[in-house]
């Protein structure tokens, strides 16, 4: 797998974490691969340049085809993605509130589901997929995409202190107390619930339980010899049911089943996502 990270416009680096090329190319007669994408506490803005992704979610009997620009907003269930013969995406990770920021759409009304990208931003998205398609490097892509978000800074909401509270949140993996982290906000208990649904789409306690299980699913894909106990207490888990509980109810499948799983395939489409 071909991958490539950007380092960020300095005036972007407030709103996305990063952007990235990722390029899997399947060996010529191999069937497609359905690969897990379990949730994370970020969301993104994904270009498909080569062949079309199919998504279906775990539990779900439906299988939809993308298009060419997705807006994936707060996810709570697993993801599987039908990989082709060439799966090749430029991602823009966004920060804590950073997609918000851009879309000025409350994230709750974008639960748990990938979305059109001219769904959502109309004209000037499609116009920036066309110029990223067209691109001929990687390199042209990061140019193109941050000339795009620079021009938007004049339009997009405001930074608070609640996203770098939020931010730290994800930091140290959940490992905060919601307290703690209203207060970094500047906010009252209450103002603060409400915030975090508006901007992440779910509740600061449940964003708290996604960013552990998160770091311990991208461990797991990093670091396959690692034994899970040590994974458990890296992510700030220190209670063997919790950690089961997270892992069914985010990856859909328990840790000794998620081992299975990746032997089936070494397809790893987490392992190098920034947080």
């Amino acid at each position: 797998m071909l991958l490539l990270h950007h380092n960020l416009h300095p005036a972007l680096q407030s709103l996305v974490v990063d952007m990235f090329l990722q390029h899997l190319q399947l060996p010529e007669g191999q069937n497609p691969i359905l690969c897990p994408f379990p949730p994370t506490p970020l969301q993104f803005l994904v270009f498909y340049l080569d062949d079309l992704v199919t998504t279906k979610k775990h539990g779900d009997g439906e299988s939809k085809t993308r298009g060419r620009c997705i807006v994936v907003g707060p996810q709570a269930t697993r993801m599987n993605l039908l990989v082709r013969r060439s799966h090749k995406a430029f991602v823009i990770t966004f920060r804590p509130g950073g997609l918000y920021r851009l879309l000025g759409i409350p994230l709750y009304e974008l639960y748990d589901d990938g979305f059109e990208g001219r769904e959502l931003m109309g004209p000037e998205i499609e116009s920036l997929t066309n110029q990223i398609l067209e691109a001929d490097t990687f390199f042209n892509m990061t140019q193109i995409a941050e000339a795009f978000l620079l021009k938007k800074q004049a339009s997009i909401k405001p930074l608070l202190p609640l996203d770098a509270a939020l931010q730290q949140l994800i930091d140290v993996n959940g490992m905060l107390a919601i307290d703690d982290v209203a207060a970094l906000s500047c906010l009252s208990m209450r103002q603060f619930e409400r915030k975090c649904k508006e901007r992440l789409g779910y509740s600061p306690k449940f964003m708290a339980r996604l960013a552990r299980f998160s770091n311990a699913y991208r461990l797991r894909e990093q670091q396959p010899s690692w034994s899970w106990t040590s994974i458990a207490h890296e992510s700030g888990y220190y209670d063997q049911m919790h950690f089961i509980r997270d892992f069914k109810q985010f990856a859909g499948i328990t840790p000794t089943g998620l081992d299975r799983e990746m032997a089936f395939h070494s397809i790893r489409l987490q392992a190098n996502v920034k947080i």
